[in-house]
């Protein structure tokens, strides 16, 4: 398919050693469980425990940050203003990241930018710790720790089709995605029940402690320098645009992007959920509506890779692909026509499922149909669509909302998602014609 590096099955640092047979093929129960053969590989498994470290600590100061700014100034708004401030660096660094991670060895780059965000961490925790009370300094210190992150991402997936066989990377993916989905259940709940007893500057703390965990895994991975060592790399403008028209060059890659875009920007009600809480399912609690809400994506989610054997060894990852956001768009209907706020919980789940499905295969097309020169551009755009496509679907059903209604605004969005993915896929034949 692509050239790929070797793979490391070993405590090698090398990574020159042969896989080891796969084994016997699943029975009973385990054919639906999640599929953990990467996971025998040392290397993929080092980044991946980093992986759980890191998910639920990035999201206790991911709930802390808007804790504390609103604590200060008493003012959403002002909550709303530092989201957006985190959000222009991590979508400029994400996209040079790319370029530089291509550049030079990822592992490097992982290091440096993984200590990066764990001194922003430490940081955090000192301003809390004075009682600073500086919204400024706040924002400052997100939007740096952020441009961290968007240089971090991008090398820490590309770095992923160099560690495991291609025939594994819907798996690798699968257990890494199930790892973030949790960490945004847990990481949240757990911020909530300690802030009360520990208070702010120790959740800083405590995400700080577990970046440092994440700095030893990856500085016991593998050297991952560029395959062609003759050619002179550089990471400029230049190097992005190139970056682009591969994209533009490859059909395949841009299906991908404009399916998770579809499904996104058109497919994501969040910025309604407060609204359906107050009204359409205020009987329940307005609060326990809210809360179930947020909270059903991600738990369909989490199911779905803990039961990612049923779906991570499929050869047809453009149907996949197909499938599973159509499926999305539906169950975003469902949600949008429930009544009943049980249902509501059931169908966003079942989206969450259909979520997770996509982001794997999504994910492998990314690594398996990309050459390893331009891997690291392609996780720098996905990592803007990403994050990008739900902060646009906010604006669009927030704007839907109050014009026809929330939940006319959420059935509306679900159609959009199967009709614009059915006809993409129709029209243009490369994404439902590509398998491994």
């Amino acid at each position: 398919m692509t050239d790929r590096g070797p793979v490391d099955t070993s405590e090698s640092s090398t990574g020159t050693e042969q896989q080891e047979p796969s084994g016997p093929s699943r029975r009973g129960w385990r054919r639906w469980a999640m599929d953990t053969r990467p996971l025998r590989i040392p290397a993929y498994r080092r980044l991946w425990t980093s992986t759980i470290v890191t998910a639920v600590g990035s999201q206790l100061t991911a709930v802390a940050v808007p804790k504390q700014i609103y604590d200060i100034t008493g003012s959403s708004a002002w909550v709303g203003a530092a989201s957006m401030a985190g959000l222009l660096p991590l979508v400029v660094f994400a996209l040079w990241g790319g370029a530089i991670a291509d550049s030079m060895d990822r592992r490097k780059l992982l290091l440096v930018t993984n200590s990066g965000i764990a001194v922003t961490s430490v940081l955090f925790w000192l301003q809390a710790l004075v009682g600073l009370d500086s919204v400024g300094t706040l924002m400052v210190l997100l939007a740096v720790q952020q441009a961290f992150w968007g240089l971090n991402a991008p090398a820490r997936n590309a770095s992923i089709a160099r560690l495991v066989p291609e025939g594994e990377l819907a798996a690798a993916n699968a257990l890494g995605s199930t790892v973030m989905q949790t960490g945004q259940v847990v990481g949240p709940l757990l911020a909530g029940v300690l802030i009360p007893v520990i208070g702010l500057p120790e959740l800083y703390l405590i995400d700080a402690l577990a970046l440092c965990v994440t700095v030893w895994a990856v500085y016991r991975l593998p050297s991952l320098p560029p395959l062609d060592t003759t050619v002179k790399r550089r990471a400029g403008v230049r190097e992005i645009a190139a970056g682009f028209r591969y994209i533009s060059m490859h059909k395949v890659l841009l299906l991908s992007f404009l399916a998770d875009i579809i499904a996104m920007v058109f497919g994501m009600p969040r910025a309604l959920f407060p609204q359906l809480a107050a009204e359409t399912y205020a009987p329940y609690g307005e609060g326990l509506a809210l809360g179930l809400l947020f909270a059903a994506i991600p738990i369909g989610a989490v199911v779905g890779g803990l039961f990612s054997g049923t779906f991570s060894r499929a050869k047809r990852h453009g149907w996949m692909v197909i499938g599973a956001v159509v499926a999305w768009g539906a169950a975003i209907t469902g949600f949008g026509l429930s009544d009943s706020l049980w249902l509501a919980v059931v169908f966003l789940a079942v989206a969450g499922i259909a979520d997770m499905v996509s982001m794997v295969f999504r994910g492998a097309i990314l690594l398996s149909a990309a050459t390893d020169e331009m891997r690291g551009r392609m996780q720098g755009v996905f990592t803007v669509v990403v994050a990008g496509g739900p902060r646009l679907a906010d604006v669009l059903h927030g704007t839907a909302g109050s014009a026809f209604g929330p939940r006319a605004a959420v059935v509306g969005g679900g159609l959009l998602v199967v009709v614009a993915m059915l006809g993409l896929a129709f029209a243009v034949p490369a994404l439902r014609k590509y398998r491994i």
